[in-house]
């Protein structure tokens, strides 16, 4: 039995582990690029759900936005929510029912106030298709996400972004030349696309420049779908032994001790007028600007408040970056989370996160570029296999060929003179 060169064993396990990984890379690449502009193609599909804008006025506060929703309604209480231009989205959660204690059946999990009236413009089940066009990029972002397949796909796509992470590393090591003679000289016909040339040559020069070109970008992506999917098995345990690093699974364990409540003795309003003194505080003595309140919640199983603002330490536009939590029942702070003052590994995370979402200060020219990558991840994982085709229509036509030799020589010998 023929033994492969050692070259030869990972340039097949790269082929098949790229074969493997092509049809998730497409789903994910055309997904990930479709959700870089959700917010213009939710207004496009959906401009019922999005308030008339009104230049110059502030919205509600928060709390009073919490407060019209929970009194309108008093099946649900208001989880995460935050205002977003124009669009107030609040994530709800169903009250028990006093009768039978279980969870009121509510069959949605989102509500989209005005955020300067507090009017309702939509509820929604995350992901729900039967919703028409105003839940088609929720259902995109469902699958971006897991597939549309719940737990397991996420599952699923963590195996995917672990074995894309390692395949990074592979793929570049496949491209350096085999002798150390003339390394970079040689190596230089790797990074560039020969012209004129066949279809085939060109799809592979694509391939192979593109991957080199676009590494460093690419496997930022990878890895920080492994964040995204399989933070405790993987993610975590790796930056902690690289970073000084506060995981979430420690964060969560540390809240866990807190005592529990559905009913914290301080209302929305007081929270959030806390909130907004520690922060202002912390803004003094930080020396960062608040730009605008951004989100609040209350989560039962820590007895807590968060309360974010949009600041000048932020790195996305619109996200959690500068935040506290505060006491449900006495309003005291429990913690404050700001950007300049995170450990190293967690300052890795707010990275990774405004990088993958295409959010770096709402840069409209980065969310450009990760469009078009997004597009180019589904190309490339496209030529993978055109490439890996090409060969195997060569390698069959080659045996056929062989074979039909063998058997005209084989018939000449025994036919008799």
């Amino acid at each position: 039995m023929r033994t492969l060169p050692f070259r030869s064993v990972w340039v097949l396990v790269h082929r098949y582990v790229g074969l493997a990984m092509a049809a998730f890379l497409v789903v994910e690449g055309i997904t990930g690029s479709l959700l870089v502009f959700e917010g213009p193609i939710d207004q496009w599909l959906a401009p019922q759900t999005f308030a008339p804008a009104r230049p110059g006025v502030a919205p509600l506060p928060l709390s009073v936005l919490a407060e019209r929703l929970e009194a309108s309604e008093p099946r649900l209480r208001v989880g995460y929510f935050s205002i977003e231009g124009p669009q107030a989205v609040m994530r709800v959660l169903p009250r028990n029912e006093p009768a039978t204690g279980k969870p009121y059946p509510l069959g949605f999990d989102h509500v989209i106030l005005d955020p300067w009236t507090g009017r309702e413009l939509i509820r929604t089940r995350e992901g729900d298709l039967s919703a028409g066009p105003a839940n088609l990029m929720s259902f995109v972002y469902d699958l971006h996400q897991n597939l549309a397949l719940g737990p397991w796909g996420t599952i699923l796509l963590g195996v995917v972004a672990v074995v894309w992470t390692l395949d990074c590393f592979l793929a570049v090591a496949l491209t350096f030349p085999v002798s150390l003679r003339g390394f970079l000289r040689h190596w230089k016909t790797a990074w560039l696309l020969k012209w004129p040339a066949s279809a085939f040559r060109f799809t592979f020069d694509l391939h192979r420049a593109s991957g080199l070109w676009l590494w460093p970008l690419w496997f930022m992506f990878a890895w920080s779908s492994v964040m995204f999917t399989l933070p405790e098995q993987v993610y975590e345990p790796v930056t902690g032994t690289l970073f000084d690093y506060r995981s979430d699974a420690a964060t969560a364990e540390a809240m866990g001790r807190r005592p529990q409540s559905a009913d914290p003795k301080i209302g929305w309003r007081e929270a959030e007028a806390l909130g907004a003194r520690y922060m202002a505080q912390a803004a003094a003595g930080h020396r960062f600007t608040i730009r605008r309140p951004y989100g609040m919640a209350y989560i039962p199983g820590w007895n807590v408040y968060t309360y974010a603002v949009v600041s000048s330490l932020n790195l996305q536009a619109n996200d959690w970056n500068t935040s506290l939590w505060l006491d449900g029942d006495n309003g005291r702070l429990v913690e404050l989370d700001l950007p300049s003052q995170a450990r190293l590994g967690n300052k890795v995370d707010l990275w990774l996160r405004a990088l993958h979402f295409a959010d770096l200060g709402d840069s409209l020219a980065y969310r450009i570029f990760v469009f078009v990558l997004g597009m180019l991840t589904a190309l490339i994982s496209v030529t993978g296999v055109l490439i890996w085709l090409r060969k195997r229509t060569a390698r069959v036509a080659h045996l056929t060929r062989s074979r039909s030799s063998r058997t005209s020589t084989a018939t000449a010998v025994r036919r008799p003179s």
